[in-house]
This record gives structure tokens, C-alpha cells and sequence, in this order.
């Protein structure tokens, strides 16, 4: 109808009215992660829907100050801005972060219930928390290093931890670590002191599954040291190989690798949709853990170099094995056809492909594992405090995850097995598609007829080794 927008013409309005990302933080494009992340709080803080209720104006501004900080946070993303702008950063990626604490309870039990699904939800740190720790307003209370504390937070809610260390303790690293064994999510935070006497958040790890708990802990051990920042994004729902080729993606280094002497503060941020959180809290020096510091280091650089191999063979792989939608072979109702293998070139390729996949999914998880075991090291109890001290240990932490690995070891080795014959049926598909139809080449398939109940009838080419594919 006349006067009216489409939608499309309504989505490119939007786009031509976004305003640079930069400019909205009210930083510069050099600027480091530290400084647009501290742009972007002060401005969440500003324009909180918790602050500024019913205000339309404040509300467009915190999403805009959201969307912003979405694209610039993210390495990947802030490298597409910079080099073709809002077009050069895919829109099916952009998440947004839901801070909880604002969402009443029918939002809030959907937004549980997607997560029960399987679908990634991004939570923040509570508007009302992170400002009452900037104006000083919350409780303190000093952790000793080397005594756990076993304590339970409410949902949306954190305890505030000091924590003083020695210049002996600087040099030989330190580490906080905190799990839940009932598997609750939490967030592990880290603040800066500012002059006001406020405290701001400088780090944030989120609770990860480990085995039968989940945990998260901050390695302050005088070397690069890296988090797992778990990728989700729709394309990886869209296309599985992606999920696998972007599993180490992730895998980036932590912005504060070692701590000054003195006094520091931490906080445990519930984060499950309903109930409260209880969890175990410690911090220890790394000095009797020279072994376990030396094999993060290395199990880590082999990890990075993981990631670039990784990387290669991704093209490597959809050179040979991304083909047309497996679904377009399988429902469209078009003729069938028996083909000589001969006519595939490369079949033996696949072969290598998939099983090259299957021995690098291997090889990851096999890392990640053995990373995720010297976490789980630096603790002061007794049975779990040394890595060398058996193989015991670890089999008792990953008992779990071993044998569901025992249980689905036919399940795997079955399922490459199908994704190789898949790729294969659809190699044929797409040879012939291109060598047939779209070329004009001088092979061509011969016409088929129809038999009694209506179907194609297929033709046989002869040969000493057939497959079946649709056309």
C-alpha cells in the first residue's frame, strides 16, 4: 500500500541510521579491549532500564550502546567493522546479553526453558550489583589464601571477596577458583579498586561444565594464559562442521596475566534463572604447582597451534566435502540414476577427509581435556591436588565424561562412517549436476521413463561398481 515500508525497506532505514560503534562508546579505534570494555559499562550503567524506567529514549540508548559493544568486544566482529562496516558483520550473529535481574518471571522461564533446549543465552552481571560495588555499597569479606569457603548466593546477586598477596606470591603466580557441584551457573569476577574507593569489573569468567560440576577459575601465573569463550552462533546451528571448525575460536588470552602486590577483590555472581547458587571459593599461590604451571604453558601452545592447523584444514575440507544441501538430494522427486564410480574423481579424497575430521575432533577434545584436568589441579584438597600423582585421580574427576565417551565410541565411529557416505552420494550429485547439466557436456544421462506407481524408472550405466543418487 502507498505511505507504507516494507519491512526491507524499514531494515535498511535502521541500517543507514546506525551510528558508528566508536562513536557510541565515545572511544577511539585504537583503543585496547580494557578501555571499551570500561566505556561500555559506565554507559550500560547510565542507561539501564533498571535507572531510567519508562524513559523510551534511555531504552534505545542502551541498546544501542549494547549493540556496539557487541561488535567491538568480539575480535572477529571488531575486524569486520573496521574493514567493511555494519555490511561486513554478519547480522545473524549479533547476540545480545540479558542481564536477568530485569526480566520478570514469564520472560525469564522462557528464556530458562530455550536454554534447557540448547540455545545459547548470554547473561551480564547485574545493573544494580555493578553499581553498587562503583559506589562502595557492598560487603566485603577477606578470603585467606589456601582455605576453601563453601558459601550460597542468591540468583542476581554477589559475594565480595578481598584477597592480599605478597610479592613472594607475585613471582610465583596465584590463582582463584571457584565450583559449583551442583552444577549451577555462576559468574567469577575481578574488580579494580578506583580512586573514589569504588570497585569496577575488570574480568569476567563464566562457569563452564567440567565432569560433574561446573567451575571457573582466573591463573595469574606471570604468562600469557587463555579462557574458553564457547563460540554459539546461528550460523554453527545452521552448518554442524561449523561448530566443530569454530570450537577453538574461542580460545583466547586473558587480559590480565599477573597481579600486583597487595589487596584484591573478587566476587561470585549467581547466575541461574531461579535458585540460588552454592559453590566453593579458593585462592592459593601457585608456588607448590611448578609442575602443573609448566604443563598449562605447554598444553596451551599446543592448543593455539591446534587452532591454526585447524584453520587449514577447514578449507582443506570444504574444498573437497562441502557440497550442495543433503536435503535437496534426499526429498526432491527427480530422476534416479545408477553411476559407474569411475566417474568420481577424488572419492578416496573423502575418505581422507573424514577420517583426518574425526582424528582432529579427537585430538581437540583430548587437549581440552587435559587443560581442563590441570585446572582442576590447583586446589589444596588432598586427592585432586597434584596432576603426577596417578592416574587415579583423573579417572575418578572425568569418570563421567569417560565413560559416556566408552558408551558413544560405536555411536561416533558409525556416524563418520554416514557422513562419509553422505558426502559421497552427494559428490555424485553435484559431478553430474556440473558435468551434465551445466556444462553441456557430450555425457549425458539418458531420459528415463515412468513406471506403474508414477516413479522414475532408473537407468543403468554399466560398470563393475555402481551408486544410487537422485538427480
Amino acid at each position: 500500500m502507498p505511505g507504507h515500508k516494507s519491512e526491507a525497506e524499514k531494515g535498511a532505514a535502521e541500517k543507514q541510521l546506525r551510528r558508528d560503534p566508536y562513536e557510541v562508546l565515545g572511544v577511539n579505534r585504537n583503543s585496547t579491549d580494557q578501555e571499551i570494555k570500561s566505556a561500555y559499562r559506565k554507559l550500560a550503567l547510565k542507561y539501564h532500564p533498571d535507572k531510567n524506567a519508562n524513559d523510551a529514549k534511555a531504552a534505545d540508548m542502551f541498546k544501542e550502546v549494547t549493540f556496539s559493544y557487541n561488535i567491538l568486544s568480539d575480535p572477529d566482529k571488531r575486524r569486520q567493522y573496521d574493514t567493511a562496516g555494519f555490511e561486513g558483520v554478519e547480522s545473524e550473529s549479533q547476540e545480545l546479553e540479558l542481564d536477568l535481574s530485569s526480566l520478570g518471571t514469564v520472560n525469564t522461564m522462557f528464556a530458562a526453558i530455550f536454554s534447557k533446549l540448547g540455545v545459547p543465552i548470554k547473561t551480564t552481571v547485574s545493573a544494580t550489583v555493578l553499581e553498587e560495588a562503583l559506589n562502595g555499597a557492598v560487603t566485603i569479606r577477606p578470603l585467606p589464601l589456601g582455605q576453601p569457603l563453601c558459601r550460597k548466593v542468591e540468583k542476581q546477586c554477589a559475594h565480595f571477596y578481598s584477597v592480599t598477596i605478597t610479592e613472594k606470591e607475585v613471582q610465583a603466580g596465584f590463582v582463584c577458583r571457584v565450583y559449583s557441584a551442583d552444577k549451577s551457573k555462576f559468574k567469577l569476577l575481578y574488580f579494580d579498586q578506583e580512586e573514589s574507593g569504588g570497585l569496577s569489573l575488570a574480568l569476567q569468567e563464566d562457569s563452564s561444565k567440567t565432569g560433574k560440576i561446573t567451575c571457573a577459575g582466573m591463573y595469574f601465573l606471570g604468562f600469557p594464559v587463555y579462557r574458553m569463550d564457547p563460540a554459539h552462533s546461528v550460523a554453527a546451528v545452521k552448518d554442524p562442521d561449523a561448530a566443530f571448525f569454530k570450537k577453538l575460536d574461542g580460545f583466547q588470552p586473558c587480559e590480565i596475566t599477573e597481579l600486583k602486590a597487595g589487596t584484591h577483590y573478587f566476587a561470585v555472581y549467581g547466575d541461574n534463572f531461579f535458585k540460588s547458587v552454592s559453590y566453593t571459593i579458593e585462592v592459593l599461590s601457585a608456588e607448590p604447582f611448578p609442575e602443573e604451571k609448566e604443563n598449562l604453558r605447554s598444553v596451551e601452545a599446543q592448543i593455539l597451534s591446534k587452532r591454526i592447523e585447524l584453520s587449514k584444514f577447514e578449507t582443506e575440507y570444504r574444498e573437497v566435502c562441502y557440497l550442495p544441501s543433503i536435503s535437496t538430494c534426499l526429498y526432491q522427486k527427480l530422476p534416479v540414476l545408477f553411476i559407474s564410480l569411475e566417474l568420481l574423481t577424488g572419492s578416496s579424497t573423502i575418505h581422507e577427509m573424514t577420517s583426518r575430521y574425526a582424528q582432529e575432533m579427537q585430538a581437540i577434545d583430548e587437549l581440552l581435556k587435559q587443560r581442563n584436568e590441570i585446572h582442576a589441579s590447583y586446589t589444596t584438597a588432598p586427592h585432586i591436588k597434584r596432576s603426577s600423582s596417578g592416574r587415579s585421580k583423573n579417572k575418578a574427576t572425568f569418570k563421567e565424561s569417560e565413560d559416556g565417551q566408552g558408551r558413544d565410541k560405536k555411536p561416533s565411529r558409525d556416524r563418520f562412517e554416514e557422513k562419509e557416505m553422505i558426502l559421497m552420494y552427494c559428490k555424485l550429485k553435484h559431478f553430474i549436476h556440473w558435468n551434465f547439466l551445466s556444462t553441456g557436456a557430450d555425457l549425458k544421462p539418458p531420459k528415463t521413463g515412468t513406471g506403474e506407481d508414477g516413479l522414475p524408472v532408473p537407468v543403468v550405466i554399466p560398470s563393475s561398481s555402481v551408486y544410487l543418487l537422485g538427480l
